[in-house]
């Protein structure tokens, strides 16, 4: 089940742009709890983040980010180019989903964003390009 982070939620509420903010994507095994875990603050506030060990791994920074308001649908979304983990290889188990974040030059520190798991999930990396296609709708959406 995808969700937004409590976190993110009054961070927004406070003011925050994730138009601006420097958003970036990484992949999460099977066995890590950032999808059930909905109330951390800080990466480094999971019990077990199970990141991704295929060859050629890396987080992925989204570009493009736009927020876009849909009046007739009553609800904001945020969106980006699709995220493309290149030469991805396959992990000790498949990656369960994507974790959406802010962040941060120092490990554990980012503002954990979204959980998504739907859309393609769960997959295990050939070797070839892996890309995520985010939903016509956006990444995520405010109602």
């Amino acid at each position: 089940m995808s969700f937004v982070y409590n976190t993110i939620k009054e961070d927004i509420a406070d003011g925050l742009a994730l138009s601006t903010a420097d958003l970036r994507v990484s992949l999460h095994m099977a066995l890590t709890t950032l999808d059930t875990e909905d109330d951390v603050d800080l990466y480094s506030g999971f019990t077990t983040t199970d990141e991704c060990d295929g060859a050629s791994y890396a987080r992925v920074d989204l570009a493009a980010v736009v927020s876009t308001r849909d009046d007739p649908n009553d609800y904001t979304y945020i969106d980006a180019n699709d995220a493309v983990f290149t030469t991805l290889g396959a992990g000790t188990s498949a990656n369960a989903g994507a974790f959406l974040h802010i962040h941060n030059a120092t490990p554990g520190l980012e503002v954990p964003v979204a959980w998504i798991d739907t859309g393609g999930f769960p997959f295990q990396g050939t070797g070839s390009n892996n890309t995520i296609q985010w939903n016509a709708a956006g990444i995520i959406q405010f109602t």
